[in-house]
């Protein structure tokens, strides 16, 4: 009588060969509810395709109500400034670029300063942000904006106690300004914790096609990370306003940011066509919170 010997090896084949999925399980496949039934049955983990294939489907009927609103904003002629600000490895490039993938890049720009000219350094400091403001019916993503002073620049040395506590003065009226005169300036804070910052930055430096995205400034993020605490407080206490709040966004888990930011700016404009759109354009209250003053400690 013949024996068979049975090893690990050959109980992990066995294994395997029942989670392969072959050509005639994709035949199987015509909906959502085959796909989810074939790979049951396979006993495969699908939890994190079948929320990979809802974000796709998600973000592209949220991009259909973004062309929708940006014909609106073009055909009534008004101008909108949106700022991302947040810590380093937040998500702010990686939602921009969402925002705008299916736009008309005629009529929107997206404003990434470097660091200013020595010509620029004795300007007015809003001098230059100014120039990049919105024309009608034009919006304008500001990656970063004038609130470099606010936080990046106390935390790194970047200018005086007294540019900082100037521009910490100004920056309220200035906003006021815009508001008067008609500007609609959205304040997005990507809020990212420690641990999933250092792991994005782990990812960058590993990856040579993101190697660019990683900086000695981006270092000194995670060693500063209390100073920096400290002065986003600052930032929120004192320029958090009725006429310009700042709204927090929880990045860590980033593809929900970007549709909830998403929905966050659709939710602001009462664009035509918004009634008929596909998903809700109302951002979820878990992900999208408005800075409030009790509020402390927000990464």
């Amino acid at each position: 009588m013949s024996e068979f010997l049975i090893t690990d090896d050959s109980i992990n084949n066995n294994l395997q060969a029942s989670k392969r999925l072959t050509n005639a399980d994709f035949n199987k496949i015509k909906t959502r509810a085959d796909l989810e039934a074939v790979l049951q049955s396979k006993n495969r983990d699908y939890s994190k395709a079948l929320f990979n294939l809802e974000y796709e489907r998600q973000l592209e009927q949220l991009q259909i109500e973004l062309v929708k609103w940006q014909r609106w904003v073009a055909e009534t002629q008004q101008r909108v400034a949106i700022i991302f600000e947040g810590r380093d490895a937040a998500g702010k490039g990686g939602s921009i670029k969402r925002f705008i993938e299916h736009m008309n890049p005629r009529s929107l720009r997206v404003v990434a300063l470097n660091k200013p000219t020595d010509l620029e350094k004795k300007q007015w400091y809003f001098r230059r942000y100014i120039k990049e403001l919105p024309n009608a019916g034009e919006i304008v993503f500001f990656d970063r904006s004038w609130y470099n002073r606010a936080v990046v620049e106390p935390v790194m040395g970047f200018c005086s106690e007294e540019q900082y506590q100037q521009f910490m003065r100004q920056v309220p009226e200035f906003e006021h300004m815009l508001f008067e005169d008609g500007v609609h300036v959205i304040k997005l804070w990507f809020s990212i914790n420690k641990e999933e910052q250092h792991r994005r930055f782990e990812d960058r430096r590993n990856n040579p096609l993101k190697q660019w995205k990683l900086s000695p400034v981006d270092e000194k993020g995670q060693e500063m990370w209390e100073k920096y605490t400290y002065y986003k407080e600052q930032m929120f206490a004192r320029t958090h306003t009725t006429f310009s709040p700042w709204t927090i966004i929880k990045t860590n888990k980033k593809k929900i940011a970007r549709l909830e930011s998403i929905r966050y700016v659709l939710s602001k404009f009462e664009y035509d066509g918004k009634e008929s759109a596909n998903t809700t354009v109302l951002p979820d209250p878990n992900v999208v919170m408005r800075f409030h003053r009790s509020i402390y400690h927000l990464v």
